[in-house]
């Protein structure tokens, strides 16, 4: 995102008093259809954020550059996106700092790539991998949409990572996949001592095949998972509450860190509720955790 005027072909958005947004990419002699009227691309070109325009039927609209947030919502899809309330979890609680080297699993539709790009900055490097190849060129088109072109930091490969990785020593991995477990080898393998896992499931059976296939590794910290929730509030003089409708449940996050070579994380002192493991259960195990039989 840029300041100053605004120029033809960066993608503002429209906000009529009633709240219902446009998104548009602004073209020299353009013009754009609304039920109250047609706008005119040049009455905003040129022009500063934050001004004011009329539609050919005298309907105003406000007008500003979309905030990423904002864009990610509405890019253009072909996978689903990760929302904006999961990526600035992944980007705090994974802790994507400036000049991290980061790997992404499963880009999606360009969402999370976007937000990596920004926190990880010049110096840092992310390889996204994704296994599609029509999915990868629209990643392509969002992120280049929001962060240009020039982007030496950012490489996207088609393929699956667990074949196709190119990086050696990385400090966070990220996987929004169907079957993250599959990747723990690889984040045994080449994450650096400290360095974090973090994945990004829809269901609570993913959840728990992810959880305990880290904790039978051994090699990782006691996983810690989380959804966020998020819920906006009416705000009109004494009428303050909160809204009838809410961001629910998108995913779960998981994050792990990688132990020293040869360390072994500890064992939980806290023995696991009776039946958690019982006979009916047939996921991975904790190490040192037998099957329970029946007597």
């Amino acid at each position: 995102m840029r300041s100053g005027p605004l120029v033809e072909g960066e993608w503002v958005r429209l906000t009529d008093p009633k709240g219902r947004k446009h998104n548009l990419k602004l073209e020299t002699g353009a013009q754009f259809s609304t039920k109250k009227g047609q706008l005119d691309h040049d009455d905003m070109i040129g022009h500063p954020e934050g001004i004011v325009i009329e539609s050919s039927m005298g309907a105003a609209y406000q007008v500003f550059r979309p905030l990423l947030f904002e864009y990610v919502v509405s890019m253009p899809r072909g996978a689903a996106i990760i929302y904006p309330k999961d990526a600035a979890q992944i980007v705090t609680m994974a802790d994507i700092y400036p000049g991290a080297r980061v790997v992404e699993a499963g880009a999606g539709s360009g969402s999370l790539t976007t937000y990596l790009l920004r926190a990880i900055g010049p110096e840092g490097t992310l390889g996204s991998y994704e296994l599609r190849d029509e999915f990868a060129e629209n990643v392509r088109r969002n992120v280049e949409q929001v962060a240009g072109t020039d982007l030496p930091g950012w490489t996207l490969t088609v393929g699956d990572v667990k074949e196709a990785i190119t990086e050696t020593e990385i400090d966070r991995l990220i996987l929004d996949m169907v079957d993250p477990w599959s990747c723990i080898p690889l984040a045994a393998e080449r994450l650096v001592p400290g360095g974090i896992v973090c994945a990004y499931v829809a269901t609570t059976t993913q959840l728990s095949m992810f959880v305990e296939s880290i904790r039978e590794d051994g090699g990782f910290t006691e996983p810690h998972a989380w959804e966020t929730l998020v819920r906006d509030w009416h705000l009109e003089g004494l009428s303050v509450r909160p809204d009838h409708k809410m961001n629910g449940h998108t995913a779960f996050l998981v994050t792990a860190r990688r132990m020293a070579p040869g360390q072994r994380s500890l064992e939980k002192s806290r023995r696991p509720a009776p039946g958690a493991y019982g006979p009916d259960y047939k996921g991975p195990r904790p190490l040192g955790l037998e099957p329970e039989t029946d007597s």
